[in-house]
């Protein structure tokens, strides 16, 4: 799966896209995030307000409860503001 960051998540881990074998054990958006966190101090620390990350999944806005089924790319951001 791809997973592309942006903003502050980006800046945090330190990567703007990265390809990962997702385990089986991670279904909806909001256990990538879990996952992800647990990956290292630079994901825990992009990922230390978890409730506050958006997710697109195949370019769809999606709550973190949904699941990815066979999503091929995945990303992550804080919330926007814009105009």
């Amino acid at each position: 799966m791809k997973l592309v960051y942006f903003a502050w998540v980006r800046e945090r881990i330190g990567l703007s896209e990265e390809t990962v074998d997702v385990p089986d054990h991670v279904v909806t958006a909001g256990d990538l995030i879990r996952w992800l966190a647990g990956r290292g101090d630079a994901y825990a620390h992009a990922f230390e307000a978890a409730a506050q990350i958006r997710v697109a999944v195949d370019q769809e806005h999606v709550p973190q409860d949904a699941p990815l089924g066979p999503a091929r790319e995945v990303a992550l951001f804080p919330p926007m503001t814009g105009g």
